[in-house]
C-alpha cells in the first residue's frame, strides 16, 4: 500500500508496504480521509522520535474485525492511545497514560497517513450517518478541545483568553463558548477573526489585552511567545492550560508563577463520544477550517501547505 513514511526527520511517500496484518481484537480499517496536525508537522521536526508511518487524525470503513463481526462495514473514527489495560494508570482510570502504552503515528504504531491503518476494535467510535468525512476527520482533534472543559470547571463569569487561533484553537474556542464564559481569542491575522465573529466569539489582538486579568488562558500557539502572552494575560492565582506539543524549549520564571501562585495544567487527548455528538448537533463547526485537501501520492506537498502560517486544516485522501 501507499503511505507517507518518517525517518530521520524525513518524510518520504513510499509505495511498498504490506498492508496491516490484524491481531486479536483488532479491527482492518480503509482510510477514507485523513487529517494533517501540529504535532504531525513538529514529528517532522524531531519532537518525538518515531520511525513509521505519520498521522493520527482520520474516519475510515472497518474492512476486517474478525473478533467483532457487527462492526464491518461500519464507518469510524479512532482513539489515538493504544493501551496495555493491565498497568497501574490502566487499571486506575488513566488510560491514556497507560505505562505501556504506544500512539497512532506518534509512537511505536504506524498511523493513517496511508490506505489501511489497524487499530484495536476498543478504541473505535461509529461515525453517526449524518456527518460527512470532512466532519468526522475532526473527531480527535475535537475531543482534545473539549478535554480544556474536562480539567478545568468554567463558571459563566470566568474570565477566559484563547491565545492562538489556528486548527485546534478555533475548534477549543467553540467548545469554550459553549460553557458561556467571557471568552476571548488572540489572533493574529484578519481571517480567523472573520470566522470567530461569525461564531459570535469575541477576538483581539494580543496588545489589546490587559495584564492579569484572565482568570483561565489556554496556550494553543506551541511557542515560546504564545507561553509568554499567556502568562502576562494570566491574573494571579489563575490557571494556563497548555495544549500545544511542539520541539523546542521555553524558558519560565518559575518563580513568578510561586509568587503569583499560577496553576500549569497540560492538556492532551479529550472524550469522542461528546466530540461526535457536538458535531452531529451543528454545536462546533469544522468545515470552515479546511483549506485544502490532496491526494495520498501528494502527501508530503499536503505537509508542506499544512505549514505555511495562516494555513488552517490540510486533509490527505487516500
Amino acid at each position: 500500500m501507499k503511505a507517507i513514511w518518517l525517518e530521520n526527520k524525513i518524510a518520504r511517500l513510499r509505495d511498498d508496504l504490506p498492508v496491516p496484518t490484524i491481531g486479536a481484537g483488532e479491527a482492518l480499517i480503509k482510510v477514507n480521509l485523513a487529517g494533517v496536525c501540529s504535532t504531525d508537522l513538529e514529528m517532522v521536526k524531531g519532537y518525538y522520535p518515531f520511525t513509521g508511518v505519520m498521522g493520527h487524525e482520520f474516519t475510515g470503513m472497518v474492512e476486517e474485525a474478525p473478533d467483532a463481526p457487527e462492526w464491518l462495514g461500519k464507518r469510524v473514527a479512532g482513539e489515538i492511545n493504544i493501551v496495555c489495560g493491565k498497568c497501574e494508570a490502566c487499571c486506575n482510570g488513566r488510560s491514556t497514560h497507560c505505562a505501556n502504552r504506544q500512539t497512532l503515528g506518534i509512537h511505536n504504531y504506524d498511523g493513517v497517513f496511508a490506505e489501511y491503518v489497524r487499530l484495536p476494535i476498543a478504541n473505535l467510535h461509529a461515525v453517526p450517518d449524518a456527518l460527512a468525512d470532512e466532519q468526522a476527520v475532526f473527531t480527535e482533534l475535537v475531543a482534545a478541545a473539549l478535554e480544556v472543559t474536562e480539567q478545568v470547571h468554567l463558571q459563566p463569569t470566568d474570565r477566559v483568553v484563547v491565545v492562538g487561533a489556528g486548527r485546534l484553537g478555533l475548534l477549543i474556542a467553540q467548545a469554550l463558548k459553549l460553557t458561556g464564559c467571557d471568552l476571548t481569542v488572540v489572533v493574529r491575522r484578519p481571517e480567523p477573526a472573520r470566522l470567530l465573529d461569525a461564531w459570535g466569539i469575541r477576538s483581539a489582538y494580543a496588545t489589546e489585552l490587559q495584564d492579569k486579568e484572565a482568570d483561565v488562558v489556554v496556550e494553543v500557539t506551541g511557542s515560546a511567545q504564545g507561553f509568554a502572552t499567556s502568562r502576562r494575560l494570566v491574573r494571579p492565582r489563575g490557571r494556563v492550560v497548555l495544549k500545544s506539543t511542539f520541539a523546542g524549549d521555553v524558558s519560565v520564571d518559575l518563580s513568578s508563577l510561586v509568587v503569583d501562585e499560577v496553576t500549569l495544567t497540560g492538556s492532551r487527548c479529550g472524550p469522542f463520544a461528546p466530540a461526535l455528538r457536538l458535531m452531529e448537533a451543528g454545536a462546533i463547526q469544522t468545515q470552515p477550517l479546511i483549506t485544502a485537501t490532496y491526494p495520498l501520492e501528494e502527501g508530503l506537498q499536503a505537509l508542506e501547505h499544512a505549514a505555511r502560517p495562516g494555513t488552517l486544516k490540510v486533509l490527505i485522501k487516500p
